[in-house]
């Protein structure tokens, strides 16, 4: 459920091909570079530590959180979060109510 192994292989032969740089893919700021969230790996743990990302409706501050392939469509923006208002206002989707906000 984790997404370590490849293609769904159910076997414990399969396990023997598990190395830590598939436990790091998993790791959060490795996802939000790959989900474009952030330009590179040191950018993404500062967003993590500072509160700017959250994963469902929890907000995380810890980089070595590892997450779920389940869970992984679940990746956003904190709302009150300020880089959320600058990519909505670089993509011109902020809404004018939250302009009052």
């Amino acid at each position: 459920g984790l997404g370590l192994l490849p293609g769904g292989r159910r076997s414990l032969a399969a396990c023997e091909g598990v190395s830590a740089a598939s436990f790091c893919r998993r790791r959060l700021p490795w996802l939000l570079v790959k989900l474009r969230m952030a330009q590179n790996l040191r950018h993404a743990v500062t967003f993590v530590e500072q509160g700017h990302v959250r994963v469902g409706p929890e907000v995380v501050t810890d980089p070595a959180l590892l997450i779920p392939r389940a869970v992984e469509d679940f990746i956003t923006w904190v709302d009150a979060s300020r880089l959320r208002q600058k990519v909505l206002d670089y993509n011109q989707e902020r809404d004018d109510f939250d302009l009052a906000a």
